[in-house]
């Protein structure tokens, strides 16, 4: 991707891309109400901010230690971070124009109970844009989930090369930051690196990487 970024975000160019691809499958986010569903440390929220200009952008995450580092490190207008549990959301029935959930699904006690949560949340015509992968032992769970999900799936696409392709990009980044960062999370986020499992995975296939747009075509839920 040939997105303009500022020096700052250069480094970040790989996450970048992806969130950037995640979040425009529908179009742009101007002036929408967005919520970001497993937000982690904010950069990602950050830059959909800046870069597409949503009225309201919303970042949730079970975390409370890294909401509080979000909001002391992104201080934007109409970004705003809260704790919360994505198989919970604490938000009103059709809060929101988009949801977004990057890489944080796989992670989630019921994934089922996640999706019926963002239906929930979204006016009728929005966005569900959606990104993560599974191991090929769980892929059926996966696509069954999704194809019960409470929302009408316009686009997907398995975009395993181009992860591969970002991880083989990013890696010197990731092993400089492991290098100096020794804390445990770290050396998890690291397993997107090449030479990892899930690096090896990708390339032979036992690893799947999806990217997905669904919409809420409900007449209220």
């Amino acid at each position: 991707m040939a997105l303009e970024l500022d020096a700052a975000d250069e480094p970040d160019r790989f996450p970048i891309q992806l969130y950037h691809r995640t979040a425009t499958q529908a179009g742009g986010l101007a002036d929408k109400d967005v919520l970001e569903v497993g937000c982690g440390h904010g950069g990602g929220a950050s830059y959909l901010t800046r870069a597409l200009r949503p009225a309201r952008y919303t970042g949730l995450d079970l975390n409370p230690n890294g909401i509080d580092f979000c909001r002391r490190r992104h201080r934007l207008l109409g970004l705003e971070f809260v704790v919360g549990d994505a198989q919970n959301l604490p938000f009103p029935d059709q809060t929101f124009d988009a949801v977004i959930n990057v890489e944080s699904s796989i992670h989630y006690p019921d994934f089922r109970r996640f999706l019926a949560e963002v239906a929930r949340v979204l006016r009728p015509g929005g966005h569900f844009l959606y990104t993560d992968g599974r191991f090929a032992p769980h892929v059926g769970d996966w696509e069954a989930a999704l194809a019960d999900a409470p929302m009408q799936l316009i686009s997907h696409e398995d975009i395993s090369p181009q992860v591969v392709r970002g991880i083989e990009r990013n890696s010197q980044r990731w092993q400089e930051l492991l290098g100096r960062h020794k804390f445990n999370v770290m050396r998890a986020t690291c397993q997107f690196v090449e030479g990892s499992k899930i690096y090896r995975s990708l390339q032979n296939g036992e690893f799947s990487y999806r990217v997905y747009c669904f919409a809420n075509t409900a007449a209220g839920n």
